[in-house]
């Protein structure tokens, strides 16, 4: 049996950390300030947004229609980015009507009409946390562009 040598042993995770670090850069998109930019803003309506819901969602359908478009916009945009595939499933996760997210949250509102206090604040948590996934996503995109540059 042949014993590492000091060589190997360097070389090895070496060539293991640009394998990773090449995966990571022909798979994913580099990061893209306008995405970064959209998400951190639309993150800021939904949970205004989402305040309202203690009220009577007929007041409010309007707030919720231009949020939706909004929605729709920033969605389209990451869908048609090369490599996002990862940051598309995140995004059907949070927008998913049926879902237990933003969209599902949404979708509830408007069917009860109005939401209480308590389920509001903990859904909020949830979106927030979502919506922390994907900008943290975004972010961590500048790093991997960094090491091909």
């Amino acid at each position: 049996m042949n014993k590492p040598t000091l060589s190997n042993r360097i070389t090895k995770p070496i060539l293991v950390f640009f394998l990773i670090t090449f995966i990571a850069c022909v798979s994913i998109s580099r990061f893209d300030q306008y995405s970064y930019a959209q998400t951190t803003s639309i993150k800021v309506d939904a949970l205004e947004l989402m305040d309202l819901a203690v009220n009577d969602y007929s007041s409010y359908e309007a707030n919720d229609r231009d949020f939706q478009t909004k929605l729709k916009k920033i969605y389209e945009y990451e869908k048609n980015k090369p490599k996002n595939d990862i940051t598309i499933k995140l995004w059907d996760k949070l927008i998913d009507p049926n879902g237990h997210l933003l969209g599902g949250f949404l979708n509830r509102w408007k069917t009860e009409k109005k939401l209480n206090e308590t389920f509001v604040t903990e859904e909020k948590k949830l979106v927030d946390q979502a919506f922390d996934q994907i900008t943290g996503l975004e972010s961590n995109k500048i790093k991997a562009s960094d090491l091909t540059n």
